[in-house]
């Protein structure tokens, strides 16, 4: 009971249980992969049907970002995320019990809609209980969340579908869905006062936001420059990782090296493994040294790199793809910074909307990327089939791969657009006269809000 009367330590029983909310629409998103074979038999698609059906659940999460958001900071993260989960974990269920292709569809749909809430007010939860300083780090475990869901979607999830079917395993992963909701609404209160604590020390004070606030902050959310860029970058990054190992990892492994799934769900869990480590062990190490864009710059370069192999070589020994599906996953984390760079440019009430704009270029990403890649497969089909599977060519993946690092290779120029404008701006501040009282660089030195930097609970600068 002690634990529990210790809003410090109480913080993070609530944010787990967000967190398994979070893991469970990170199986849900990222399972198409291991089920690819079963939904290709079951209701006879395409390379294209296949990637659309995946992609539905991003398209709709996509769309809901903003008003993600825009709920998270006017209802609160609790009651948000408990409606979404139920919504999400109906879908769950329909999914499994569908029999055609437009059913499927329309229940990924919902689960894409019920899961788009989610993320946003697990990140909301820790702007209102954790300390500004804190933010990445809780940030990049949040994102851990989501390659433990990323790992739970590949060999587990292969194993389960090996011993019970895929139509029950995944009805099985609804109704643990319901059940957590219920514990969820349960316990998790939107803030520290909620739960009938004092205010907690260098957390910010979160009000209940007016609907003219509301339009404000979404106003400029959106004429932030650094926000689009930030975005851009989540677009290419984020959208490639969720397609490579929420859909064609897979069946790249099996049918490039002649693999059983369960073999080659083993090479797409080292992504998820990459996803558990790389994120908070970068935000962490950047909330340390106070470099994020640096870091970004580092990671985003190694990420591109590992594309390239594939994309070029074909069909690298299986230790490397391995290696690289890793390391994909590890470099992530750089990116993931860039929720911390957009956080730290606007007050703290609105971070469920600045979080939420930035979130939905990252899952109209993930939207795009399966079918333009399934595209591309289906070109170079030459009409083989087993078991109903469409066999796809070494040159067809390689062809996708080279997509997926031309878009690792865009995200990397964004870095380095953030780089040059964080290094323009502090060499501005570091020779403008102190007594001039002017701002030299009103569009990098100001946040989007129009404060300066150091309002709004020391909330800091927007590149450290």
């Amino acid at each position: 009971m002690r634990f529990w009367h210790d809003p410090l330590r109480r913080r993070w029983l609530l944010w787990a249980i967000l967190s398994v909310l979070f893991l469970l629409v990170n199986v849900s998103r990222l399972s198409t992969a291991v089920l690819s074979e079963d939904l290709m038999a079951a209701f006879g698609t395409t390379g294209a049907q296949l990637g659309t059906l995946h992609a539905v659940f991003f398209w709709v999460y996509a769309a809901m970002q903003i008003p993600s958001g825009l709920l998270a900071d006017r209802i609160g993260p609790r009651q948000t995320a408990t409606g979404g989960a139920i919504v999400m974990n109906v879908g769950v269920v329909w999914f499994s019990v569908a029999e055609g292709y437009l059913a499927a569809t329309l229940a990924r749909g919902l689960i894409g809609l019920g899961g788009s809430v989610i993320f946003v007010c697990v990140l909301r939860f820790c702007a209102n209980w954790y300390r500004t300083d804190e933010f990445a780090t809780m940030s990049g475990a949040t994102f851990a969340v989501a390659g433990f869901g990323g790992v739970f979607a590949t060999t587990p999830l292969a194993l389960a579908v090996g011993r019970f079917g895929w139509r029950s395993t995944v009805a099985g992963l609804g109704v643990l869905g319901l059940a957590m909701t219920g514990v969820a609404f349960a316990l998790v209160r939107n803030s520290p006062s909620a739960a009938g604590f004092e205010p907690l020390e260098g957390v910010p004070g979160q009000e209940v936001l007016t609907n003219a606030q509301l339009k404000s902050h979404l106003a400029a959310v959106l004429r932030d420059r650094w926000l689009w860029v930030i975005s851009v970058m989540l677009f290419c990054s984020t959208g490639v990782n969720i397609t490579l190992f929420g859909l064609w990892g897979v069946p790249y492994v099996v049918q490039t090296y002649d693999v059983t799934v369960t073999r080659a769900s083993t090479l797409t869990l080292l992504g998820g493994l990459g996803l558990m480590v790389g994120p908070p062990a970068v935000g962490w190490l950047a909330d340390r040294l106070e470099r994020r864009i640096e870091l970004m710059v580092v990671g985003g370069a190694c990420y591109t790199a590992c594309l390239a192999l594939l994309a070029v070589v074909g069909n690298p020994p299986l230790p490397v793809v391995g290696a690289v599906f890793l390391l994909a996953g590890i470099m992530l984390g750089a990116f993931v910074l860039g929720y911390s760079v957009v956080q730290e440019r606007h007050p703290s009430s609105a971070s469920g909307i600045s979080t939420g704009a930035t979130n939905a270029a990252a899952f109209t990403g993930a939207a795009i990327f399966p079918t333009l890649m399934g595209r591309a497969l289906d070109a170079y089909w030459t009409g083989d089939l087993v078991g109903g599977v469409r066999v796809y060519t070494e040159t067809g993946y390689r062809i996708a791969f080279g997509i997926a690092t031309v878009a690792g290779a865009i995200a990397f120029v964004c870095t380095g657009w953030l780089y040059y404008h964080e290094k323009r701006r502090t060499m501005t501040l570091t020779d403008a006269p102190a007594s001039s009282g002017e701002n030299p660089d009103p569009d990098s030195d100001e946040r989007a809000d129009g404060k300066t930097d150091g309002d709004d609970g020391g909330r800091g600068v927007a590149g450290k």
